[in-house]
């Protein structure tokens, strides 16, 4: 089971104090987030990927790329890699470079965004958002995957002899979370690639999780990658904890009544008991989170909102703080009753192992001067 937080990267006004950081400061402190998840033991730290104030984290490779150089051990990921307004190209090269520079600690989100705006300012039209999704991500697929590539599409233009550079690290590339709050076309995306799914749940009632969850399982056996339980899933959710649950809900309300996700909504009361979100002591928290395996079965990565409507990064430090508390009963929990058959969340150790070999050798043909291309690109497919 994989632990760990992620960030919307929000520049929000704290309500307490009406402090507002600086882009910078914000930046810096998700920096500082990302060393004390790997500080107090976390698997995963993970990063959004946002265009529009209040959102600071436009470049996540940017980030993540400087965060491999910060720390040793955690795996870094996106919540959400935008799969419909990026260049799949771009993409592919993007992260195979910090697959390299991070020593294999990167593994990707897929998602399409929320914010309608996003579209246009990168030539794209939201109505098409599956459409997209679908069709960016199968050549994402391939271009991992493929030493030449020629492909035609409906929303760039053509690859003839095309090769994205540098290859994968060994020559296996990162894992791929398809992330989803309401839409069964990614879970079932997911299960046709044999990918993980993630269920972003920190909006949605527990009822609409576990019917996201069940299609990719069933879809996921449909395609042949193994039996339901082979699956791969994750889940989000959210806290804040005190030693006292009484101050936990007295401190956190001005928070949640502001936060940019969520607030001028429904009370935090009615929030938390319909969503993960869960406010009160550890241990409060410890039994909230593992109950979420009696609701959706055993699976493979947990993700926790971690700083998000203003929370002054002291605050967010204590919460991490509790959280690496209440860590080796996380995990303790997570393990009982696990049948031996769930695998655990695919790293890039053990999706090389998978592989059988760890070839990184540099073995495509070269490009003529001209074209580009070489005798090996063919026929257009």
């Amino acid at each position: 089971m994989q632990l760990g937080v992620f960030t919307v990267s929000d520049v929000t006004p704290d309500p307490v104090n009406g402090n507002t950081p600086s882009e910078h400061e914000r930046l810096m402190n998700i920096v500082a987030i990302a060393r004390k998840a790997e500080e107090i033991g976390l698997d995963v730290f993970a990063l959004g990927e946002h265009h529009n104030p209040p959102f600071v984290s436009s470049s996540p490779t940017t980030t993540l790329g400087y965060l491999a150089a910060q720390t040793r051990r955690i795996i870094l990921s996106t919540s959400t890699t935008l799969i419909t307004t990026n260049d799949p190209v771009k993409i592919a090269e993007d992260y195979s470079m910090l697959q390299h520079l991070s020593g294999g600690r990167v593994d990707l989100m897929m998602g399409r965004g929320n914010t309608g705006p996003v579209y246009p300012w990168f030539g794209r039209d939201i109505r098409q958002g599956i459409n997209l999704a679908l069709e960016n991500y199968a050549l994402l697929h391939r271009l991992w995957r493929e030493d030449v590539v020629n492909w035609k599409g409906n929303f760039r233009t053509p690859l003839n002899g095309f090769t994205a550079t540098p290859r994968p690290l060994d020559d296996v590339p990162p894992f791929v979370w398809h992330g989803s709050i309401r839409s069964p076309e990614i879970a079932e995306q997911a299960a046709y690639y044999g990918d993980g799914f993630f269920h972003n749940n920190i909006f949605w009632d527990m009822d609409h999780t576990r019917r996201m969850i069940e299609l990719y399982r069933a879809r996921f056996e449909h395609y042949g990658h193994g039996p339901a339980s082979h699956a791969i899933v994750g889940l989000g959710g959210q806290f804040f904890m005190r030693r006292n649950s009484q101050d936990a809900v007295r401190e956190f309300r001005p928070y949640f009544d502001n936060a940019p996700v969520y607030g001028h909504g429904p009370s935090m009361e009615e929030f938390t008991a319909s969503t993960p979100l869960t406010v009160g002591s550890p241990q409060q928290v410890l039994e909230r989170t593992l109950g979420f395996k009696e609701q959706f079965g055993h699976y493979q990565r947990q993700l926790f909102l971690i700083d998000h409507a203003g929370l002054p990064l002291k605050t967010v430090l204590e919460q991490m703080d509790l959280l690496g508390e209440i860590l080796p009963d996380l995990r303790k929990g997570f393990l009982e009753g696990r049948p031996a058959d769930v695998p655990d969340a695919p790293t890039h150790a053990s999706l090389v192992a998978a592989s059988g070999s760890s070839d990184d050798a540099y073995r495509f043909e070269a490009g003529d001067d001209v074209t580009g291309t070489s005798d090996r690109a063919g026929a257009t497919l």
